[in-house]
């Protein structure tokens, strides 16, 4: 007997009631309204095989409405990836459980992205989509699949969607197609009550296709799916559909979004929908068509794998999508050459010359930057524009689109094959803050290169000075911040930050020039995190701690303090984790507590305490910057040597 699209779609329902009731905590509208279109997709449309779920060309789906994550716990399970399991179901929302109260990549299979924050799914899918088209062009019929998302009212109303869409749009990528759930419902209550824009005249304009459906229609679902498919944009489905369909009496409003239905809907939608199973039961016909629906992607895995295996470039490309770098990978010669022609430059300087030798040794790198790329440096000679017409470029004009830029560059390392890197100034990581955050959830390797990173841009004054903003970015945890004191350190946090696979990667780099303080051969000396770079020739009374553009301070300030007898270690320190996970020993030698420790660096003192101590010294800026040439700011500050030196021979008197 044949299994009717209904009953497919309403076990989807069962599911998503079922433990949203049974955690008292969830959201069952969305899964319940969107059953039907999720049905026509992962049956007719969709390329995946649960056997297989890393397989390298697979559709790639986003729930970007994450709230409504139960629809992707019941697709799973359903079409037969190992997890989640009835029980793991069961236990949806509960501590252990892989079913989160919002889908984490990392927690299970299947989940191709994690989204939380509405509309962050849908820009991260964008990066999917530019990822796709990139490698197709490298690569070929290795590389042909599609993007899917379903997206929700939220998503589409987030600022975020108006820089993704654009960018998409401008892109011209047509194999991504965003399925929205129109139900025209928000928590507070209907969409018109906060919003009365055309959304469809918006994606429109922005060069996406459009198409319109009857969400509980599969027949119409279908016929906006193939309309879409046949356009070479990308393409928005608007599927209209009742928000909690099947629930009775509270389908269509905002009381079904984000709380369980109650046992008596429970039953009422139970008997509305002809659900006779117990709860967390799936009728062996219904169950049987799903795992049918799950394993009809097997043979086109196969003839993949066989193309894979007789293509030229399959070794090439396998390493890539495993997220290997190539065998012996490292930047010594570039650094050897440093060591041997000493340079002065600003390190948004070094970061570009690191990336001319990086471009040519890791063809796998996209670079970009959101309208700064004259400032952030970010541009190499191997990086042609990646455009519309030549996807095989390597470098993404992201226009002015800070957290766009974030969720992309996060699609496409989620994607696989990809290491993008992109840039903006440090003091607009505001504006992309959640993205580098998801980016540390995900565990995932996008390089942030965020320049002019103190008070030494100058002229433009408090609004472009980041204060706050290194400090703010060492709090979020999984994430690699380097701030480089000289073009050797810039190169040696360059290649830490492409050798870690596993989190993403800030740079911290500045507008004003640095001298070269590293002048001899050594081990990468910035994977410590700290180190000494010169010790005391006096007894040893003081540690100077510095970061990034200060440590040229602290090295005047050292050679004052020694001319009057004051022995003083310096300790740059690039990166505050990578000198966390060191043994205790090494920490201790380098930070003794017998001595008094300083810290000097161009932004908030807060925080510094943990290197130096309550009765340390803390050299920095708590307040907001100012408009003037960066000397006269350094000095106005209190950020040179012949001011800060005095302080600590009088700190040692008493």
């Amino acid at each position: 007997m044949t299994v009717s699209d209904m009953s497919l779609a309403n076990a989807i329902r069962a599911l998503s009631m079922d433990a949203v009731q049974a955690a008292n905590s969830g959201h069952p509208g969305m899964p319940m309204g969107m059953a039907d279109v999720a049905t026509v997709l992962f049956k007719d449309y969709l390329k995946f095989d649960p056997a297989a779920p890393k397989w390298a060309d697979r559709d790639r789906f986003v729930l970007s409405a994450g709230h409504g994550s139960m629809l992707i716990y019941s697709l799973l399970h359903l079409t037969g990836y190992a997890r989640p399991t009835m029980e793991d179901i069961r236990n949806f929302r509960q501590l252990g459980s892989p079913c989160a109260g919002h889908p984490e990549n990392f927690e299970l299979a299947g989940v191709e992205a994690t989204t939380g924050p509405l509309g962050s799914g849908l820009a991260t899918a964008v990066g999917m989509a530019i990822a796709e088209r990139h490698l197709n062009a490298q690569f070929g019929d290795l590389v042909d699949h599609r993007t899917w998302v379903i997206a929700g009212d939220g998503c589409l109303m987030e600022g975020i969607n108006h820089e993704a869409i654009g960018l998409a749009g401008h892109l011209n990528l047509g194999r991504l197609i965003v399925l929205w759930d129109d139900n025209k419902i928000t928590i507070d209550g209907a969409v018109d009550l906060s919003s009365n824009e055309d959304v469809r005249a918006r994606y429109a304009a922005t060069g996406w296709h459009v198409v319109s459906c009857d969400g509980h229609d599969v027949a119409d679902v279908r016929r906006a799916i193939d309309e879409a498919l046949a356009d070479p944009r990308p393409s928005l489905v608007a599927c209209a559909t009742k928000i909690g369909y099947g629930a009775p009496n509270k389908a269509g409003t905002s009381g079904v979004h984000g709380s369980a239905l109650g046992e008596a809907e429970v039953a009422a939608a139970r008997e509305f929908l002809g659900w006779t199973a117990e709860p967390f039961v799936i009728p062996e016909d219904i169950a049987a068509a799903w795992k049918a629906i799950g394993a009809k992607g097997a043979d086109v895995r196969a003839a993949w794998e066989g193309r894979l295996a007789g293509h030229e470039q399959g070794g090439e490309f396998s390493r890539r999508m495993a997220g290997e770098l190539p065998e012996g990978f490292s930047l010594e010669a570039y650094i050897d050459s440093l060591i041997a022609n000493p340079q002065k430059v600003a390190t948004r300087k070094a970061s570009e010359l690191a990336l001319g030798a990086i471009n040519d040794l890791l063809p796998e790198t996209v670079g970009g930057s959101a309208d700064l790329t004259g400032s952030n440096n970010t541009k190499t000679k191997s990086t042609g524009p990646l455009t519309r017409d030549d996807y095989a470029g390597r470098y993404v004009y992201y226009g002015i689109r800070e957290f766009g830029m974030a969720c992309a560059m996060n699609g496409m390392a989620l994607h696989g094959g990809v290491i993008p890197y992109g840039g903006t100034f440090l003091v607009f990581s505001d504006y992309m803050r959640a993205g580098i955050r998801l980016a540390a959830l995900q565990q995932i390797r996008s390089i942030f290169v965020l320049t002019h990173d103190s008070i030494g841009l100058g002229e433009d004054g408090p609004t472009h000075q980041p204060i706050e903003h290194v400090m703010s970015m060492r709090m979020i945890p999984n994430l690699d911040v380097y701030r480089p004191a000289d073009i050797v350190e810039a190169a040696e946090c360059w290649e830490l930050a492409l050798k870690d696979a596993d989190g993403p990667s800030v740079l911290a780099l500045t507008r004003q020039n640095l001298p070269q303080l590293r002048t001899e051969k050594s081990e990468n000396l910035s994977a410590k995190g700290a180190y000494r770079l010169v010790a005391a020739t006096a007894a040893r009374k003081v540690v100077l701690i510095a970061t990034g553009s200060e440590v040229e301070i602290a090295v005047a300030t050292a050679r004052l303090l020694e001319e009057q007898g004051i022995g003083a270690d310096v300790v740059s320190m690039p990166s505050w984790a990578h000198f966390e996970a060191q043994p205790d020993a090494y920490k201790t030698d380098l930070l003794p507590h017998h001595v008094l420790r300083v810290s000097i660096e161009a932004g908030t003192t807060f925080g510094w305490e943990r290197y130096t101590g309550i009765a340390g010294l803390r050299f920095g800026i708590d307040s907001f910057g100012a408009s003037a040439p960066a000397e006269a700011l350094y000095d106005h500050f209190g950020l040179t040597a012949a001011k800060i030196a005095p302080q600590i021979a009088a700190a040692l008197d008493n």
